[in-house]
């Protein structure tokens, strides 16, 4: 039988209940079911709802448990309607994301991400590049030492205090005012004011040109929104304070730079020096698993057979620029692992192989991917905007207790 769905018996012992159970929750709408074909008299269920079901069953039974491992890659904390990953696939609002990137710019992703509708593209960003203004324009002009992505958290907090319609969270204005961040990110990146995103950071950013602009969009769509990482529960947080979209972004960003989020990006640029030192994969992936060390970048607990976005972006990289020497050597050095150990290359080890493809700045990589979620955290904002709820969870003390008096 299909995994999406459940026989009778298999659905009702899950549950604990009988078969007679299991049908009266169908008749209340708690689990869906459908006629097998051939099979008028035999009806499977929706293996996701009898999941749910059963975890509400948890929750009641033993709350503390259910609370401690939801933090923890566990029971979903939070509804949203942006991303859906099942069985090895990733959707933004029921699309597959191999099929939006590529075919799609990265403005008409972020319209379906945050209006439901990528016509609205056009109409969040219209032609012509706004300019930036004197304030950042000054900060851009002197060289500080910095990141770009902390580039981008001093300059936000910069452009929010000159922007009073951002704290008007309908949703409607909220995305514009995403429109307005994305395209101020872009500029601190590219140094000019954005018409086209990718196309602006082929420009400004990238070493290759404005032909870099098709390997930038696509990127930057598979780093939109992948449920609920750290980054994007802290910026679901912060929204759910009323705050407006440049604390949101700028929580989101704070998060990122943690290097067990976006730090592992820059894990990822270390190893492929250490490899490109060396001039052989096996030797340096072979010393790590030696000395117990990770190999950061392959890997991902919610896609045992391997990260589509990873192997989707090594795939464009490869097809855009089949004679770099950057891209040629991650090739190798994916190859080389999964020999070994039969792991496959996450979204960060292709991330880094763009970043060397385009000839991207230090830093690159991470801002690449600190963009592209910006259009995610806009859409959590959005989400968390119209529920109009302060995320506010309980903590079960585990200090000492009161004295007696």
């Amino acid at each position: 039988m299909d995994e999406r769905y459940l026989g009778a018996a298999q659905a009702a012992e899950e549950l604990g209940v009988s078969p007679a159970t299991l049908y009266a929750y169908v008749s209340r709408g708690m689990v869906r079911s459908e006629a097998v074909e051939g099979k008028k008299r035999n009806r499977r269920y929706r293996a996701e709802d009898i999941r749910r079901l059963k975890e509400r069953k948890e929750r009641r039974r033993d709350p503390d448990g259910v609370a401690a491992g939801a933090l923890h890659w566990g029971t979903p904390v939070l509804e949203s309607g942006i991303t859906l990953i099942d069985e090895g696939r990733l959707y933004y609002r029921g699309r597959d994301v191999l099929d939006l990137a590529g075919k799609k710019s990265i403005e008409e992703v972020a319209a379906l991400i945050w209006t439901g509708d990528e016509a609205m593209a056009s109409t969040l960003f219209p032609p012509g590049a706004p300019p930036l203004s004197g304030r950042i324009r000054a900060v851009l002009g002197h060289e500080f030492g910095m990141t770009p992505v902390e580039a981008f958290q001093v300059l936000l907090s910069l452009a929010a205090s000159e922007d009073p319609a951002a704290y008007d969270l309908r949703p409607p204005a909220v995305a514009r005012t995403g429109a307005r961040i994305l395209r101020l990110m872009t500029g601190v990146l590219s140094g000019e004011g954005a018409t086209g995103l990718a196309e602006t950071l082929g420009r400004g950013w990238s070493q290759r040109g404005p032909e870099a602009g098709e390997l930038l969009d696509a990127a930057l769509i598979f780093c939109v929104d992948h449920e609920l990482p750290v980054s994007t529960f802290a910026a679901r947080c912060v929204a759910s304070s009323g705050a407006t979209p440049y604390a949101v972004v700028l929580a989101g960003l704070a998060a990122l730079g943690g290097v067990k989020h976006g730090g592992q990006i820059e894990l990822v640029e270390t190893f492929l020096r250490e490899v490109e030192a060396v001039g052989d994969a096996q030797v340096v992936i072979s010393g790590r698993l030696r000395r117990g060390e990770r190999v950061p970048g392959f890997g991902h607990s919610l896609y045992p057979e391997g990260d589509p976005r990873g192997a989707a972006l090594l795939s464009l990289a490869a097809g855009a620029y089949p004679e770099d020497h950057g891209v040629d050597l991650c090739g190798e050095v994916a190859g080389e692992v999964f020999r070994l150990m039969g792991a496959r290359p996450t979204v960060d080890f292709a991330l880094a192989t763009v970043a060397r493809a385009l000839e991207l700045p230090a830093g690159g990589a991470v801002a690449l991917f600190g963009l592209g979620r910006t259009v995610g955290w806009i859409g959590h904002a959005i989400e968390q905007y119209e529920g109009d709820s302060l995320i506010r969870p309980r903590a079960r003390y585990v200090g000492e207790q009161p004295r007696a008096r």
